[in-house]
């Protein structure tokens, strides 16, 4: 399987290392032939993996990266010293095999919190990884640190700028525990274009707000969250000129919100994706604060799964936001279908005017709370019978 899909200069392998399923990728390894240019975006959980901290304290000090090592089946969150020690020794591993500094090693886990990493299953499997280099695409990278995804979670575009063309890849994993503020899940975001040390940490920042940031599926931040960006620059065209920056900062941002997608319809469980939009608040974090009520009410979520037409629970969401707003203010709603405006309801059969919309996998909420220039759009999927089993037994 050739990398065809992946940027220039990029290559892509991985392993089976037996951390938690047999006969199954569970090691993925991105190596980029040059120095490439890095940047990340964290869980804000105050309990940060070992991963995480590693990457952090990486891009604190360095602008550049080689690798990035991801795994399936061991979270290394909560792991204390040991677990750091571990992970810079993955680091150290894979580093001295690709011949480029362990500081060059960027890392994301994901699994069971509390578990130490398996030293010995790693010291065996490394081998094998470095070697598959140039063996996976995109796909068969993001199968290696998948977990209870149902389906794995990649893009690829090529984008035209006025010094050429350059490409944009990502590679996603996550169904459950996601609720970001400022990631969400694991994601890699791999690029060919030039782009400015300086400016590339806010810009991707930037474009992981409007985006990953503005999903959820059950509420629940991970330890883990991380998105990391490589550029190469191995197209050799730049974005430097205004208007190049601009298109490739759209293009950027599009596909960060096709793969932040992915993630809440692939939500554990999830039938449905709704499409929460707020609008009118007096700023837009109140009107962020009123979505994200509403998107992570269990009554909202679980209504939507039943297909009930049952609008009172998003109405008393709105309400217990913690937003000021004046009842006689509020109109909501659902499918296309006004059922709540100026804070009473409206006439109408709205079962049965609903019962075809609320079939579908898509959900728009409209939601208005005054005149205010405030509004947020969130992502959230629905609750649904599928999640409590699934999360109920996570561990065996």
């Amino acid at each position: 399987m050739q990398t065809n899909d992946l940027p220039q200069g990029f290559m892509a392998g991985a392993a089976q290392a037996g951390f938690k399923a047999k006969d199954r990728d569970d090691l993925g390894l991105i190596f980029s032939t040059c120095d490439a240019v890095a940047a990340g975006v964290f869980t804000t959980n105050v309990f940060k993996a070992a991963p995480v901290l590693a990457c952090q304290e990486i891009l604190k000090n360095h602008t550049t990266a080689r690798a990035i090592v991801a795994n399936s089946g061991q979270a290394n969150a909560c792991t204390g010293e040991e677990g750091l020690k571990n992970c810079h020794a993955t680091q150290k591993m894979i580093a001295e095999r690709l011949g480029i500094d362990a500081d060059a090693v960027l890392t994301m886990s994901t699994g069971v919190i509390g578990d130490q990493l398996k030293m010995d299953k790693w010291t065996a499997a490394v081998p094998d990884l470095v070697a598959s280099l140039g063996s996976r695409d995109a796909e068969g990278f993001t199968r290696a640190f998948m977990t209870t995804d149902a389906f794995p979670k990649f893009a690829s575009k090529d984008i035209q700028l006025s010094g050429g063309t350059v490409r944009l890849t990502t590679m996603a994993k996550g169904a459950g525990m996601i609720c970001p503020n400022m990631a969400t899940m694991l994601c890699v975001c791999l690029t060919d274009a030039v782009v400015e040390p300086e400016s590339w940490q806010s810009l991707f920042a930037r474009c992981a707000d409007r985006t990953f940031n503005r999903v959820s599926v059950d509420g629940d931040t991970s330890t883990n969250d991380t998105i990391l960006a490589l550029a190469n620059g191995a197209s050799t065209v730049s974005i430097t000129a205004p208007e190049d920056a601009a298109i490739f900062e759209k293009e950027l941002t599009d596909i960060l919100r096709t793969t932040a997608h992915m993630l809440v319809k692939d939500g554990e469980g999830a039938t449905k994706v709704m499409h929460i939009h707020v609008q009118g608040a007096d700023s837009d974090a109140d009107a962020e604060q009123i979505a994200r009520t509403v998107g992570h009410s269990q009554l909202v979520k679980t209504a939507i799964y039943g297909r009930d037409a049952n609008w009172g629970r998003i109405v008393a969401a709105i309400g217990r936001s913690g937003v000021r707003m004046r009842p006689e203010d509020v109109s909501v709603s659902l499918c296309g279908v006004d059922l709540f405006r100026n804070g009473q309801p409206l006439g109408g059969n709205f079962d049965a005017q609903l019962e075809g919309p609320l079939q579908k996998e898509d959900i728009p909420i409209e939601i208005s709370v005054g005149k205010g220039p405030g509004s947020y759009l969130l992502e959230a999927s629905d609750l649904s019978i599928g999640y409590v089993k699934l999360n109920s037994d996570y561990r065996s």
